[in-house]
């Protein structure tokens, strides 16, 4: 059975091409002004390779700890440059807000990459003492809710809320869609890297999903809510691309969720 058709959210989106430039536009927008104002700590190197940095936006206090955001984009797209604004809902809260990169298949797998975000994870909060609290979205959300049982016991106990948005927590379906002949995805690495196979973390969970999103997605999120026994918030009138607007507001529901125990 070919599940291309079944993960392609773009397709199924009215005017979704003008989604990524409007991104990029704000968080460049975002990174200029924090970054007058002494806010921002730009490309800071987690790994080698020029993907292995992360942006570090500062609150205007001392930090009450440190939220990491991971991009989407199916593994194989996009960068931190394209969500800096997404760091202000939990800045404006007194966080410190870390968004990495990471390298994109077919150049590594998936596996790769969820070893470089741990990385980055570890250096976030090896820069800012305190409860770290992960949110990621789509292929991002998969990777923050990895982190369970990807990073060293030291970070992992300084976990506070793991939010992952519209995450893919069962790998096994991308498998046979288009997307798979860069994926590479086979059985073992599908086991290995889906968090439904893996134990939840201590800390609380949020899976957070678009109610309008694609029913695949949607059964995604519900699988990894029920296996790992989380709160699930599917939010109305929300898809794919507009359902992490949230992050921006400092007073959503959305960031007062990941900034709660």
């Amino acid at each position: 059975m070919d599940l291309t058709d079944a993960y392609a959210n773009a397709a199924h989106i009215p005017g979704s091409d003008a989604y990524p430039p409007r991104w990029a536009a704000a968080a460049e927008t975002y990174r200029k002004r924090l970054s007058v104002a002494g806010r921002a700590r730009l490309g800071l190197m987690y790994g080698h390779g020029t993907r292995c940095a992360l942006d570090l936006f500062l609150p205007d206090a001392t930090p009450k700890g440190v939220v990491v955001f991971v991009h989407g984009g199916y593994w194989l797209r996009f960068d931190r440059s394209s969500w800096s604004h997404l760091a202000e809902g939990a800045r404006a809260q007194g966080w410190a807000v870390a968004m990495p990169s990471y390298d994109l298949c077919p150049r590594v797998r998936i596996s790769d990459i969820t070893r470089q975000v741990a990385s980055a994870v570890t250096v976030a909060a090896s820069e800012i003492p305190g409860p770290v609290r992960l949110t990621g979205h789509s292929a991002g959300g998969h990777l923050v809710a990895r982190m369970a049982s990807a990073l060293e016991p030291d970070v992992a106990a300084r976990l506070a809320h793991i939010l992952p948005i519209s995450p893919l927590s069962d790998l096994r379906p991308l498998m046979q869609t288009a997307m798979n002949a860069d994926l590479r995805i086979d059985a073992a690495e599908a086991r290995a890297e889906s968090p439904i196979f893996s134990p939840p973390p201590a800390c609380p969970v949020t899976v957070w999903v678009g109610a309008d999103e694609r029913p695949a997605l949607l059964d995604q999120a519900r699988k990894l809510s029920k296996v790992w026994e989380s709160g699930l918030v599917m939010e109305a009138d929300k898809h794919h691309f507009d359902v992490i607007d949230a992050l921006a507001d400092p007073n959503s529901k959305m960031v007062a969720r990941l900034l709660s125990d």
